[in-house]
């Protein structure tokens, strides 16, 4: 039995727009990418939606926006230690500083009793991440935010469908940034989308996400349908505005052969859910079989935990190490990847901020000592239990 790690569902609605998109040869940002904003906006419940071409992309235009607001180059902006590197990355690409907290072992999210500690006269905002789908302690992190002003970027990457008492991830901050690619519950094969309840923020989203243009409308007349624009030469005779530009900017527009995949996920996007969140649920109510040597994440009561994948952390008492369980899962067929690194301490390129190891111990430990496992919609109990009879055999062998 083969598991790989992630999947993508290609819809026949996905494949009717691509045809459509190409008989029109209109193939640039345009219907289909505002539909599909609509759409998503909707999912998650909020008033907007701003598509980009990646998920690290997501994370570093939310963050750009503070540089309208007051924020300057270097300022800081607080993170979680342990996360996939783009969150790191996306940060410096804005403009700003990182400035890492360890995290909470048993949740793999940001500490939050370690977050007011990180807090200067420089920072902010604070970007918690919803790693593996469990949402992040967003009640604290939005009183800390509150009392010190700051804003509330959710890296919700890997958090399609999560829930926190009762409010959707991309809902709980003041903007959410989310991946769309090829593995994820819903996929633009490439891709990201910025959410929020703010049409200021929006409108310097979409400016951002075109070089800082000034011309930012919800829907472009000009690219759509190549009409005239009453707007285009607002700033006076011969400024055009689609060649003025308001702010640092980046490239980061969806295309509409993207968007078509996209609207095909949104529409079976229930039944996806609904499947993956079966395979993640019975895989952790199964799990405690193999404590104290293997851990997963748990469901609160308060929660539904974005199913992304299945996490699993060696424990101090196990006696084998990451790489032997992963050889061992790999040739058995299951495809597994680690979980993520401490960016401060275990990625090279944050050498130069001066972290060491050590400093992020949490982080540092699961860095080193875990994997994460695919839970995705072309999977079923067959396959679940094939995992789980694996890794039972597995400490078997090592006991």
């Amino acid at each position: 039995m083969k598991i790989p790690f992630g999947t993508i569902t290609v819809t026949e609605k996905s494949k009717e727009l691509i045809g459509r998109a190409l008989a029109a040869n209109r193939l640039s940002s345009g219907k289909y990418v505002r539909e599909f904003e609509n759409e998503f906006a909707e999912l998650v419940g909020v008033k907007e939606a701003v598509a980009v071409g990646s998920g690290t992309d997501a994370d570093a235009l939310a963050v750009a926006v503070l540089h309208d607001y007051g924020a300057q180059r270097g300022d800081e902006v607080i993170i979680p230690s342990l996360s996939f590197v783009a969150t790191g990355n996306a940060i410096l690409q804005a403009g700003f500083t990182p400035v890492f907290v360890d995290v909470d072992r048993k949740t793999l999210n940001i500490d939050t009793a370690k977050i007011e500690k990180a807090v200067t006269q420089k920072t902010k905002a604070i970007m918690p991440v919803h790693l593996m789908g469990k949402p992040a302690d967003m009640d604290t992190i939005n009183a800390i935010a509150k009392k010190h002003n700051l804003l509330v970027i959710e890296d919700a990457a890997e958090a399609h469908g999560a829930v926190y008492k009762g409010r959707n991830a991309g809902s709980l901050g003041d903007m959410g940034a989310f991946s769309l690619y090829v593995a994820h519950i819903i996929s633009t094969v490439e891709g990201g989308i910025v959410t929020t309840n703010n049409p200021d923020f929006a409108e310097v989203l979409r400016s951002l996400r075109s070089h800082g243009r000034a011309c930012k409308c919800e829907s472009c007349v000009l690219n759509t349908a190549s009409a005239y624009c009453a707007k285009r030469f607002r700033y006076g005779e011969n400024e055009d505005i689609r060649f003025i530009f308001e702010r640092i900017g980046f490239s980061s527009k969806m295309n509409e052969l993207e968007a078509a995949v996209g609207l095909g996920n949104l529409e079976v996007y229930d039944a996806i859910l609904n499947k993956r969140r079966e395979n993640l649920y019975y895989l952790i109510e199964n799990f405690e079989r193999f404590v104290p040597c293997l851990v997963t994440i748990k469901k609160e009561t308060y929660e539904e935990i974005g199913p992304h994948a299945l996490p699993i952390i060696i424990q101090e008492k196990a006696k084998f190490t990451r790489t032997q369980l992963v050889n061992y899962l790999e040739k058995s067929g299951i495809d597994t990847r680690t979980l993520f690194s401490s960016m401060p301490t275990q990625c090279h390129g944050f050498g130069y901020l001066g972290h060491k190891i050590g400093d992020f111990p949490n982080a540092e430990y699961i860095g080193e000592n875990g994997i994460h496992i695919g839970v995705h919609q072309d999977l079923g109990r067959q396959e679940c239990d094939f995992i789980l009879n694996t890794i039972e055999k597995f400490l078997q062998n090592h006991a």
